[in-house]
């Protein structure tokens, strides 16, 4: 007798819904989803700028070019550094800003407010202050990197434990500096803390958006090697991949990102994971020709349509950030639960 199935044929029509969108999903062309998000975060750019526009009109459209400019280059840095960190650590749930930096930027503000007095830093040039945290944010990356990702093959679960170490005791010694500081200089230090697109400096931002641009620049030439990287380190190597000092020029490049925009606006520690995140879902195929162009637009989208939402719906009720932050934490406790630290 012939050999009959125990289960029933599934027709196309009894699919449940999740099953024929992530089917959709793997059958879109990404170069489609790419020119969807791209006309979606144009519309969101000149809505922006355009609603509600009246008054002084050389005024307020200037102001808010300075302000949408910030929120792009953010997106470019922070979602790009990430989709290059998770790559050469073959990890989806790390990320640049878990590894301490946010923590850094704090210690720096502090110490600095703690020596010459925060209203003093609040008056320095911003162009000094820009300079000297890229510097020790790139610097203490650097040291970082080179420890745990050269030679011999380290375990991701120890650089985890280390990122979360060092951003305690970064937090704990800027807890320190921040209780022995008068009460209206902790005032004024507190608004460093919180990353704020409303009052970027023109002058910043053009260096900021040259930084980037080198940077993305040397990225997407590196785009198909990143592919290779994407593989393991074994398989680089034996492709031909020069596996040490590719990765570590790719971690520099992360860290000049993510240095930059943590200077400029301040820090945003889960925006990068939750876009990373959100690309991976997007694009099925995970190479670096179409995952660096979706994360950067659907960067652009969340900062330039949450803002929008912020500003339009909840008049000012809360800070970007804020919200960014929350979905980002809970995007990172659900990965932990998931287990996607291998």
């Amino acid at each position: 007798m012939p050999e009959t199935s125990l289960m029933p044929p599934v027709s196309p029509a009894s699919l449940s819904v999740r099953t024929r969108l992530r089917e959709a999903a793997r059958s879109t062309p990404p170069g489609l989803v790419v020119t969807v998000l791209a006309i979606a975060a144009v519309v969101l750019v000149a809505v922006f700028l355009m609603i509600d526009l009246k008054g002084n009109v050389a005024y307020v459209l200037p102001r808010r070019g300075i302000k949408v400019s910030a929120m792009l280059l953010v997106a470019v840095a922070v979602g790009v550094s990430t989709l290059l960190f998770q790559t050469v650590t073959a990890n989806r749930i790390l990320t640049p800003s878990i590894m301490g930096f946010d923590s850094l930027y704090i210690l720096v503000q502090t110490a600095l407010a703690f020596v010459a007095g925060a209203a003093t830093l609040a008056a320095a040039p911003s162009t000094a202050t820009f300079g000297l945290e890229i510097l020790l944010m790139v610097g203490f990356s650097a040291f970082l990197y080179r420890w745990m990702f050269t030679g011999a093959t380290r375990s991701l679960h120890l650089l985890l434990l280390v990122g979360v170490v060092l951003g305690t005791l970064f937090r704990g010694m800027s807890s320190l500096l921040q209780r022995l500081m008068e009460p209206s200089e902790f005032i004024i230090l507190q608004d460093l803390f919180f990353a704020s697109f409303n009052n970027v400096d023109p002058g910043l931002l053009g260096v900021s958006a040259l930084l980037v641009a080198a940077v993305c620049a040397g990225v997407w030439r590196m785009r198909h090697t990143l592919d290779v990287l994407a593989l393991g380190r074994d398989v680089a190597i034996n492709v031909g991949v020069d596996h040490k000092r590719v990765v570590m020029r790719v971690l520099l490049m992360c860290s000049l990102l993510v240095a930059v925009s943590t200077a400029l606006v301040g820090p945003v520690t889960f925006f990068g994971l939750l876009v990373v995140s959100l690309a991976y879902q997007v694009c099925r195929g995970f190479r670096h020709t179409w995952l660096l162009p979706i994360v950067v637009l659907l960067g652009a989208i969340a900062l330039v349509g949450g803002q929008l939402v912020l500003e339009r719906v909840f008049g000012f009720a809360t800070a970007l950030s804020v919200i960014i932050e929350f979905a980002g934490g809970i995007l990172f406790l659900y990965l932990l639960l998931k287990g996607s630290l291998k």
